[in-house]
């Protein structure tokens, strides 16, 4: 692993011009060292160094074998000493995560769920495995050959898969839902319409709508799996989404409250405050006094 080059390696969308896929080899935290937020699915694997990620206004230690997954628009940021290692970015238009969801299976565990850790840590043992993809991937970027487009998203399944079988084994994180049957896919559907919905869509029967189901039959497919109900699960998204913008902006509350579909923002406030048993503006001052 001895490759330092910062230079990126990109490859564009055919459609528009756009950013496709990239990879970038990094010797410091320089790329990372403000708040990101990119419209990319970012994978990060940091083969020297350690330091702290800062990631949805949580802190994680992080240290040589650690590969990090964000999300299109997760803020994260990293600082430490001698950080070096390698990022991948890809549009959702290159390699959709819920679309490859039953060939990869790690929409849930890798990317897309704020309940579980962005990173996981990879045995040493790992490694040359995961390091053999990352110079498949960096070697079909600089020669771009014949099907290239398709011979790189099967390197990154194969990348998702082994990392996605290494964090199940190392964390309590349940295995992605079995798609043989029509619960399994009900349940990714529902999860990509809230990201897709939730800011004009806050209610289950909304959702049901879309799934051409009941509440009903929805509630109970929601709870069988998740332990949860298909409104905590509405609410926890448009939370988050309401935390990122109370520190990423300085939007006034009542701009945050109709860009999430909120009437009012007394109506948001409440919504707010029942979630987290603290009022917006409470939640902002406090958390750029942690952050600062």
């Amino acid at each position: 692993m001895t490759t330092t080059t910062t230079s990126a390696l990109e490859i564009k969308n055919p459609v528009d011009g756009s950013m496709g896929f990239r990879m970038i080899h990094f010797e410091d935290n320089s790329h990372f060292k403000e708040l990101q937020r990119v419209g990319y699915f970012s994978i990060i694997w940091l083969t020297e160094g350690e330091g702290l990620l800062k990631a949805d206004f949580t802190e994680y230690k992080i240290s040589k074998g650690s590969m990090l997954f964000f999300a299109p628009g997760q803020p994260f940021m990293i600082s430490g000493e001698q950080v070096k290692g390698v990022m991948m970015n890809f549009h959702h238009d290159f390699f959709c995560v819920i679309k490859h969801h039953k060939e990869v299976a790690c929409d849930g565990i890798l990317f897309n769920n704020i309940n579980q850790t962005p990173l996981v840590n990879i045995p040493s043992n790992e490694a040359p495995v995961i390091w053999q993809l990352i110079t498949q991937v960096e070697n079909e970027l600089q020669t771009a050959g014949l099907a290239q487009h398709d011979l790189l998203i099967s390197y990154l399944k194969i990348l998702l898969i082994n990392v996605t079988r290494i964090k199940v084994a190392q964390h309590d994180v349940k295995p992605p839902v079995s798609e043989q049957n029509g619960e399994s896919e009900a349940l990714t559907q529902f999860k990509a319409y809230i990201d897709q919905h939730f800011r004009e869509k806050h209610s289950a029967g909304e959702y049901a709508e879309l799934l051409n189901m009941t509440v009903k039959n929805l509630g109970k497919i929601v709870r069988d799996y998740y332990g949860r109900t298909p409104t905590d699960m509405i609410t926890e998204r448009i939370i988050v989404e309401a935390k990122r913008e109370l520190y990423l902006t300085s939007k006034p509350i009542k701009e945050i409250a109709y860009d999430l579909g909120f009437k009012d923002e007394y109506h948001f406030s409440r919504y707010f405050k029942n979630a987290i048993n603290t009022a917006p503006q409470a939640y902002r001052n406090s958390l750029k006094k942690a952050w600062a």
